[in-house]
């Protein structure tokens, strides 16, 4: 079910809401048992019936569960936010939260940076191995002599290529052989 095709003034059974939110009917069960999702009521014959503004509360837990928030830390924002004696306490209390998540994001993409980084200086030298002048075995490869216009293996083909007796490109690379660990 499309979002926009939904009537506002009507409730949705837990399967409609699952359909415009894009969550299987156990999700939808799952985020009320965790108090995150409450029915408005049920129907005569026992079905939940979710009023339409649940497709926003799924979609702002979708959005902290993007964030890295786990459903009980949702459970907790809730909690704390309903129980609090003061909105500005309240506020406090979120504030913090977000600046916490907030670091952790930024560290998360500063990780993650690196990560593309070493990606791509791997990529970048692995393509240059599509031309190699003597193809060979394996073998040959970790004492490679081709120039991959580099002065050395990115360390996430150093660590790959690092044959077991081959103490140059652990040295040069900073790995550790599996062997050497006791």
């Amino acid at each position: 079910m499309n979002p926009r095709e939904i009537d506002h003034g009507r409730l949705l059974r837990v399967g409609a809401l699952a359909r415009a939110t894009g969550k299987t009917v156990r999700a939808i069960h799952l985020y009320e048992e965790l108090g995150l999702l409450r029915p408005q009521t049920r129907s005569s014959g026992g079905f939940r019936l979710y009023h339409v503004g649940a497709v926003e509360r799924v979609r702002w837990i979708d959005l902290l569960h993007g964030l890295g928030f786990s459903l009980p830390e949702m459970r907790g924002v809730l909690e704390k936010w309903w129980n609090a004696d003061l909105g500005p306490a309240a506020m406090d209390e979120l504030r913090s939260l977000f600046q916490r998540k907030l670091e952790q994001t930024r560290e998360s993409m500063r990780m993650h940076a690196q990560l593309e980084r070493e990606l791509l200086e791997g990529i970048a030298y692995l393509n240059t191995c599509r031309e190699c002048a003597t193809p060979s075995t394996v073998k040959v490869c970790v004492n490679c002599r081709q120039d991959h216009g580099m002065k050395e293996e990115p360390a996430l083909v150093a660590g790959i290529t690092s044959a077991p007796g081959t103490s140059r490109r652990a040295a040069r690379t900073g790995f550790v052989r599996v062997e050497s660990i006791e």
